[in-house]
Parts: structure tokens; C-alpha cells; sequence
């Protein structure tokens, strides 16, 4: 996954991760090439759940304090 990745919104991260699960449901798919494909996929699915755990400590920040606050 290269640096490109970090400016993806989670809709588009989203929608890469269908892609690559269309891929791979593909008959037409080489073995070397399902390996590679699982991989970005699984690199996206990291950048995702980083994405997301972010915004959950901010809500979480949002319910202690009242407020927001940048972390």
C-alpha cells in the first residue's frame, strides 16, 4: 500500500476493499495474483480500522469532556 492510500476517505477505502473481494471471488484469477490482491486488501483493511479507531477515541473524547478536543 503506498502513501496514496493515506488520502483515501473510508468510502473510498471501502469500495477499493469490494474491488479487491471481486478479484478474488474471479475465476479468472492466477493464484500469484489472488496473493497480491489479498495483500492490498489487507493493507487497506489496516488503514481502515486505523481510521476508524481514530474517530472513535475523538467521539469517545467528545462524551468524557463535553467538548472536543484534539488528540
Amino acid at each position: 500500500m503506498g502513501e496514496e492510500k493515506k488520502e483515501l476517505t473510508l468510502e473510498e477505502a471501502f469500495s477499493e476493499l469490494e474491488e479487491a473481494v471481486a478479484k478474488l471471488e474471479s475465476e479468472d484469477i492466477s493464484l500469484e495474483d489472488s496473493f497480491l490482491v489479498y495483500k492490498e486488501g489487507m493493507n487497506i483493511l489496516k488503514y481502515c480500522n486505523e481510521k476508524i479507531d481514530k474517530v472513535e477515541k475523538k467521539v469517545l473524547q467528545i462524551n468524557e469532556d463535553g467538548e472536543v478536543d484534539e488528540f
